[in-house]
């Protein structure tokens, strides 16, 4: 890496940390560029040049926690758990503890669900990042070697990534101390989860497999 490579990306990384911490002091709504670019040292001209808006600083955020998760997840992934429901669990409590320092942050932009604002979990630009996030539940009903119905097979990762969001939305607004309360609900509904995914083989649950298939293609499927 060249000396005016190295230094653009410390301007840059500096930048963008100086945002998260501004956005968990005074909030995201709050938090303007030029209050970055001052508390960064930084000319609001270079720091436009970086990060065209707060936006892009957010999804930067999204993309550096996953490439800083990813060992974390891989590890979770390869070690030897005693069925799904204990990987799930893992894997999960993995990512609630990695965001726990930017959890009220995480909460200020938990307000931004609907997919067609960028900061979306559902959006088209975090379109890689969430893709990515999904396969990670594939690769645990791989590595468990879950056994589950073929017409489910397209739904059930992305199915597991939405009761996922659900845990980690319910966790930003616990009140809880230390949000015990997230981790009960978790212990509490994710034996459901897996039941379900083991009882969806059997023949009497084909009709309702059926109706859950139509609908998950509803809400998945092309306009």
């Amino acid at each position: 890496m060249t000396t005016k490579t190295q230094k653009s990306e410390e301007t840059r990384a500096l930048i963008l940390s100086t945002a998260l911490a501004l956005f968990r002091e005074q909030g995201f709504e709050k938090t303007t560029m030029r209050e970055i670019a001052a508390e960064a040292g930084v000319a609001l001209g270079a720091t436009y040049y970086y990060f065209a808006s707060k936006d892009a600083l957010v999804l930067a955020f999204y993309a550096q926690s996953q490439a800083e998760l990813e060992p974390l997840l891989s590890e979770v992934l390869t070690r030897k758990h005693k069925n799904l429901q204990a990987r799930l669990h893992a894997l999960i409590t993995t990512k609630l503890e990695y965001f726990r320092p930017n959890r009220s942050l995480l909460s200020a932009l938990a307000a931004h669900t609907n997919p067609g604002h960028s900061l979306s979990p559902f959006s088209e630009d975090s379109r890689a990042i969430r893709e990515r996030d999904v396969q990670t539940f594939q690769q645990a009903l791989d590595v468990d070697k879950v056994k589950y119905p073929a017409d489910l097979a397209p739904h059930l990762p992305a199915v597991l990534w939405i009761y996922q969001m659900g845990i980690i939305l319910y966790w930003v607004y616990d009140p809880s101390p230390a949000q015990r309360r997230t981790f009960k609900l978790l212990d509490k509904s994710l034996p459901i989860v897996t039941r379900l995914i083991q009882i969806s083989t059997l023949p009497l649950m084909k009709p309702l497999r059926k109706l859950t298939v139509e609908l998950l293609e509803t809400i998945y499927g092309p306009d």
